[in-house]
């Protein structure tokens, strides 16, 4: 037993000894690595936050993202976002009055708020600014996307468009420009029905309600709009959305601007 034990001793000291130096050695490598100012690891603060997003019940993009051309629709389930621009500029304009279906939080849905919904065969805007806020655990939070030119809070004299959009219709309770609006070719008070943008009747349209349509035929309406700012429930682009400078980020807290 004795001849067993010294035999055994020399080789535990010895693999102690080693896996000591082998800490001690990581433990260096670690201070090291502490002290030139490089960050490491997993940051799970930013990490849980960027799960965030999939909280919101945000539907966007398309598949040409890497193109920065796409099909999107941005709508929140039964809560109005706001969306911002410095200016657009239209072409084949048509608006109605509807009471689009409306989702509740306990799945149901109600069509007990009228919408303006407007529609343009073209358009060009000065930048877009969309803004959603969500409350997730009791905490605010803000998804900004934006593309661009920025958006200012207050909105240019003069603009120039440099988002390129077919087919892009919004669904709002309150849509606003700040500056001079200019109509051409219109006519206010044309029957709901007989409103169509890009060869088709707006979604939602009575006969005998109140619709604005072109009176130059179809595609004759044009429009211009100083610092648009919506309160909408949908934006759908239908048809091509170039995006440049395309950006989606969380904010804790309840942004109003981008």
């Amino acid at each position: 037993m004795n001849h067993l034990t010294t035999r055994i001793g020399p080789s535990v000291g010895r693999a102690r000894a080693r896996s000591t130096r082998a800490v001690m050695e990581w433990n260096a490598r670690m201070l090291d690595e502490a002290s030139d100012g490089t960050r490491r690891g997993t940051r799970w603060g930013r990490g849980a936050l960027a799960l965030v997003p999939s909280a919101l019940t945000v539907g966007l993009l398309g598949t040409a993202l890497a193109q920065g051309a796409l099909a999107a629709n941005f709508s929140v389930t039964g809560q109005p976002f706001t969306l911002t621009s410095n200016g657009v500029e239209g072409s084949g304009f048509g608006a109605i009055v509807n009471t689009p279906a409306v989702g509740r939080p306990d799945g149901s849905t109600t069509t007990n708020t009228a919408m303006a919904r407007v529609g343009f065969a073209s358009a060009g805007l000065a930048g877009l600014c969309g803004i959603v806020h969500q409350t997730i655990a009791g905490v605010p939070y803000s998804l900004l996307l934006t593309g661009g030119q920025k958006v200012t809070a207050a909105p240019p004299g003069t603009f120039t468009t440099d988002i390129d959009a077919s087919n892009l219709y919004i669904q709002a309770t309150e849509l606003q420009a700040y500056g001079p609006t200019t109509l051409q070719n219109a006519v206010l008070g044309q029957s709901a029905d007989q409103v169509t943008v890009a060869g088709k009747p707006l979604t939602g349209a009575l006969p005998g309600g109140f619709g604005l349509g072109s009176a130059g035929g179809e595609g004759g309406s044009s429009i211009t709009l100083h610092g648009l700012n919506a309160t909408a429930y949908d934006a759908e682009m239908a048809g091509a959305l170039v995006l440049p400078d395309l950006k989606i980020r969380v904010v804790a807290g309840s942004a109003a601007t981008c």
